[in-house]
């Protein structure tokens, strides 16, 4: 028995066959920026994953911060001629403590912003994707 059309097929006459085994599946995929902006579960995680980066970033700044100017104290208290120098006649804990800190603030400052636009980079590469 020939299962195979003999002729070739007549006008109106449609062959069906089934689908190939070996044909590639494409699942349906969503974006991740289609997926933040529906704000779906995955997009919730991406969001809330960027805020983690991000708050963890500000603490670690904020500690080092914070040693920071503990360092300066301990100085000031710990050391105990350093209270006794003076420059220009100002006392050098008055100095370090009112004028030596401004460029720990702006280098606190400074590794922030660097650091979190590079947080901001990475998820907007990862939603971008």
């Amino acid at each position: 028995m020939n299962i195979g059309p003999s002729r070739p097929p007549a006008e109106g006459r449609v062959r069906v066959a089934a689908p190939r085994a070996q044909a590639r599946h494409i699942p349906y995929r969503t974006s991740v920026s289609q997926e933040v902006a529906e704000q779906s579960v995955v997009g919730e995680v991406m969001v809330r994953s960027l805020i983690r980066s991000q708050l963890r970033l500000a603490l670690v700044v904020t500690a080092g911060f914070i040693a920071a100017l503990l360092l300066c104290w301990a100085l000031v208290h710990l050391v105990p001629t350093f209270a006794d120098w003076r420059i220009l006649g100002v006392p050098a804990p008055w100095l370090l403590l009112g004028v030596g800190v401004y460029p720990v603030i702006g280098a606190c400052a400074w590794l922030y912003v660097r650091a979190a636009t590079k947080n901001e980079n990475q998820y907007r590469d990862l939603v971008d994707e």
